[in-house]
């Protein structure tokens, strides 16, 4: 693919493709709210000036992440943004905006066609998408995010993420399967960093058993409380020694900006397609910054389209703790992409393949996996 003679007089975006696929998963993947046996997700093409921008969503088939469902993200990218875009020229990412930001909520659906069009103005531009947008990292720092099993299986999980190099292990809790576990990690790998994620299993009533965490040296509690909640995270950071980390209550810049003057978290997980797109994860990341709050890309068991990006985004300075984009094979037997996206311990490389997000689809493959295809043209 040739990039346009002048990239400054923007993309005229001709049409989309849009996808239903799903990857099957190696083995369920159990947190409090439920269990996952495989990823179904929209993924998005944006073709113009002979040239491809690919995102994929992180919504779930139904809402028990956050409100968006595949289904509703395919119809109102469909219907509604697709082709508001399609037919007309961006001279960058930031342009969208004026078609994104008056439909209310709708983050993950908007964040798949911003992201895909930063990837297709970085190849315009020729450039890695990392470069595109400040980062400054050839390589990010991962962990593993362990789903909840038995205790014993648990151990052998985490002696796997060990020996593999990984600089971060995070273990899904859920009440009642807390601190026993976190107990037997802790006294079998006294000197692993380790974090927990409750994805909002717990309320206030539960602030005993949180306390009783803060004994096992973790680098933070993930999401404790309800996901739109910000005021009570306040009363458990002040109960707590251990850091609180929101993911789930933190939508929009402004949420991130509350939730640190309130002190009602201490670490931000940024999730990309969660708050809307790059450049709502930039203000977030800045704004982390400014109150000396680190930052880290948390994952949503991406393919490897979602996974390249989530490293580019990772580049930036203040993501400064392991992410969950750990290697694709823990996850999935193949990938829709070419090019392999393997951590070594416990770092992974921006991968290169060519300008933007420097992976490609495996056309044959994602035929495969592929559950609906639909087309917008001008």
């Amino acid at each position: 693919m040739t990039p346009p003679s002048d990239p400054r007089s923007g993309i005229l975006i001709d049409a989309a493709e849009l996808r239903i696929v799903s990857l099957p998963l190696l083995t369920p993947f159990v947190i409090s709210t439920g269990t996952m046996t495989g990823k179904t997700f929209p993924l998005l093409v944006l073709k113009g000036d002979g040239l491809e921008g690919i995102a994929e969503g992180v919504m779930d088939p139904a809402p028990d992440y956050l409100e968006e469902t595949v289904p509703g993200a395919i119809a109102f990218l469909r219907d509604v943004l697709l082709p508001q875009i399609v037919g007309k020229r961006f001279a960058s990412p930031y342009e969208l905006a004026a078609i994104l930001d008056p439909w209310r909520g709708n983050r993950m659906a908007k964040a798949v066609v911003e992201m895909a069009f930063w990837d297709l103005w970085a190849k315009s531009l020729n450039i890695p998408l990392k470069s595109a947008f400040g980062g400054v990292r050839d390589a990010v720092d991962v962990g593993v995010s362990l789903g909840i099993a038995p205790i014993e299986k648990t151990l052998e999980r985490v002696a796997e993420a060990v020996e593999q190099g990984y600089k971060r292990t995070k273990l899904k809790i859920a009440q009642g399967h807390d601190v026993a576990l976190v107990r037997a990690v802790r006294e079998t790998f006294p000197d692993i960093k380790l974090t927990v994620d409750a994805n909002t299993d717990y309320g206030l009533v539960d602030l005993p058993t949180l306390r009783d965490l803060d004994a096992f040296g973790l680098d933070y509690i993930e999401q404790p409380l309800a996901f739109d909640d910000i005021h009570d995270h306040a009363q458990v950071q002040a109960a707590l020694k251990t850091a609180v980390c929101l993911d789930e209550s933190i939508r929009t810049p402004v949420d991130a900006r509350k939730a640190l003057e309130a002190r009602a978290t201490r670490v931000i997980n940024i999730k990309v397609g969660r708050v809307g797109g790059f450049a709502a994860a930039r203000s977030i990341h800045d704004i982390s910054a400014a109150f000396g709050a680190p930052v880290w890309c948390g994952g949503m068991l991406e393919s490897g389209i979602g996974r390249a990006h989530n490293i580019h985004l990772a580049t930036l300075a203040n993501f400064t703790k392991p992410g969950d984009t750990s290697s694709s094979s823990r996850y999935f037997q193949r990938d829709i992409v070419n090019e392999p996206l393997e951590a070594t311990n416990g770092e992974m490389r921006v991968p290169t393949h060519g300008p933007g997000i420097g992976v490609t689809l495996d056309r044959d493959y994602l035929e495969t996996v592929t559950l609906q295809t639909e087309e917008v043209r001008a």
